[in-house]
């Protein structure tokens, strides 16, 4: 589960094109931050995505990744081009392909080629077409399969695009547009596939163009009301629209790290965009193990990323594109945030304060500037920070499932959790 974000102007305070995304995947899924060069092929070759193998292009650009750690595809990104994109599990009524390119593939696909948000809009329409969409998609849950929608951003618009297997449906960006696990585009649209209408209409799902809407038609409306896809949604939505003067980086920040009124325990679905995981099945792959936000413009873009799942105790660190980029080890960021993050779920809101200052703190001076190496900054003040959450004594505590949920995923992680405990640079 995940949710994407952007707004366009004249609803951005600075004019820029604002884009944000939290992926939600299973809790020990590393999510691992990646800054590839451009690189040309002299000779036709063939591309190995996560499950099948497609010709690779002649030329990629220069891309920054946060990628699962298992996966050849990117959960979100952006290339030297300013084109970013997330994506999203969306659940419909067409069977999921055994084989084919994830939805994570068709984005680093889409990033490494496309010129521009249009293009990349017709690029992975065009791929969908020719190798389909499916695969595994999940990491210990194997039998996960899903379709996908996508927010796909450049400097001057932004796109939502939604599939249904072969099928899909875009819309152009006007203001604020959110998304989160459900087919949201019906009636209006600026782009389908040419057999969309034809297909549903066989399908008994429409009697005429006049009653043509692509999510009801197409969307699986039991699992994308156990997705929670349109309270997410609605949730960021609000925290972005209310904002009278326009959209500012604080804004998306906050929207990513907003926890909708709840705590981490409460909910038998995933209400809040800062998600974190529990025992409920409908929860189980609901952990935020990274975010992404993104300032384009014409005269250049800035990304910041966590590289650590849950942002609301983690820190937005730049990675910019043209020049090398000091990302220490992702692997190891993101475990020993782990072991944060897990330490605080035992009493969220007293443990998360311990150091809660000191993140913000940190969290400005990267923002200012004054931060240079911001990425090993934040990495050498983890263990630190753990030390005083494990220092503070849990209250009352009544024993839950919640907490039995938790310890089985330290069990489950216990190799990576132990080979990256306490370290620092």
């Amino acid at each position: 589960m995940c949710d994407t974000i952007v707004a366009v102007p004249p609803a951005t305070v600075d004019g820029a094109v604002w884009f944000g995304k939290n992926s939600d995947r299973e809790p020990g899924e590393a999510q691992l931050v990646e800054h590839r060069p451009a690189k040309t092929y002299s000779a036709p070759t063939q591309l190995r995505c996560t499950h099948i193998s497609i010709p690779q292009a002649n030329h990629t650009f220069e891309v920054a990744l946060s990628r699962p750690f298992w996966m050849w595809g990117a959960e979100m990104g952006t290339n030297e081009r300013g084109v970013t994109i997330g994506n999203e599990a969306v659940f419909t009524k067409l069977p999921y392909a055994k084989e084919g390119l994830t939805g994570m593939d068709l984005l680093r696909l889409a990033l490494e080629r496309a010129d521009t948000a249009r293009e990349a809009l017709t690029l992975i329409t065009d791929l969908i077409s020719l190798h389909g969409q499916g695969g595994r998609c999940g990491y210990r849950n194997t039998k996960f399969r899903y379709h996908n929608s996508f927010i796909i951003a450049d400097p001057h618009e932004a796109w939502v695009l939604e599939t249904a297997d072969k099928y899909w449906v875009a819309e152009k960006v006007k203001g604020i547009r959110t998304i989160s696990n459900v087919l949201t585009i019906g009636k209006e649209f600026d782009l389908i596939s040419p057999d969309a209408y034809d297909f549903a209409r066989s399908q008994g799902w429409c009697q005429s163009s006049s009653d043509f809407d692509f999510a009801k038609c197409f969307g699986d409306a039991n699992r994308s009301n156990l997705s929670a896809g349109e309270i997410r949604r609605a949730c960021t939505f609000q925290i972005l629209n209310s904002k009278e003067n326009g959209v500012s980086r604080e804004d998306v920040f906050a929207a990513l790290r907003d926890h909708n009124g709840l705590t981490p325990k409460q909910g038998w679905k995933i209400q809040m965009p800062c998600a974190h995981a529990s025992w409920w099945p409908t929860r189980r792959s609901g952990q935020t193990t990274g975010s992404m936000v993104s300032r384009l413009t014409a005269t250049g873009s800035a990304h910041y990323l966590t590289g650590t799942s849950s942002p609301c105790l983690s820190v937005y660190k730049p990675v910019l594109l043209g020049r090398d980029n000091k990302l220490g080890d992702p692997e190891k960021l993101f475990w020993q945030h782990e072991q944060l993050h897990r330490a605080v779920l035992g009493d969220y809101a007293r443990r998360r304060a311990v150091f809660e200052a000191a993140r913000v703190s940190l969290q400005a001076d990267v923002l200012s500037g004054q931060e240079a190496d911001a990425w090993t900054a934040h990495q050498q003040q983890i263990p630190a920070w753990t030390e005083r959450v494990k220092r503070i004594a849990r209250g009352r505590k009544s024993y839950s499932f919640f907490d039995r949920y938790w310890e089985e995923q330290d069990k489950l992680d216990q190799m990576f959790l132990a080979r990256f405990a306490g370290e620092s640079e």
